[in-house]
């Protein structure tokens, strides 16, 4: 049975490196048959599709060690569905940075971990985390594609 799949890439940057590794986690996903909507911050419902949607999917540029400025004011703003009868099981971060030392995403995990830990029914379900990227399409090749397709591919 398909799930319902939500993809939010939060960087400001068309073509960026996160929505390449969003877009590859987004395409897994589809080609394991789920239903995929694929999400920017310009879209002014949100809240509205991460309540609709069983599994959400958060891209995100590591900025001196931590989430997007952009992502974090977006999970702060989607409280209202903290009381709501959210469909959101699993939760998954998929990250970018200049850094490529393997604890630079954990700040930005331990963030999002802090939302998720907000709702009783969600969990951290995975991560990627693609470093040594830093200009728009150097994450090209990169191994972290691969991840994250297999990632989306998993869900069922």
């Amino acid at each position: 049975m398909s799930k319902k799949v939500l993809v939010i890439s939060t960087s400001l940057r068309k073509n960026s490196n996160s929505e390449k590794l969003a877009e590859a986690f987004a395409s897994g996903a589809e080609d394991a048959g789920n239903v995929v909507e694929f999400l920017s911050l310009k879209d002014k419902m949100i809240a509205r599709k991460m309540y609709e949607a069983e599994v959400i999917a958060f891209a995100t540029p590591i900025y001196y060690y931590e989430m997007s400025g952009q992502m974090k004011t977006m999970i702060d703003r989607a409280n209202s569905l903290y009381d709501s009868d959210y469909k959101f099981t699993d939760i998954y971060m998929l990250t970018t940075a200049a850094e490529d030392e393997p604890e630079v995403p954990n700040r930005a995990i331990g963030g999002l971990t802090g939302w998720i830990d907000c709702f009783d029914r969600a969990h951290l379900s995975g991560s990627v985390f693609a470093g040594g990227v830093n200009e728009s399409g150097t994450i090209k090749g990169h191994s972290a594609l691969k991840k994250a397709y297999e990632m989306g591919n998993c869900i069922k």
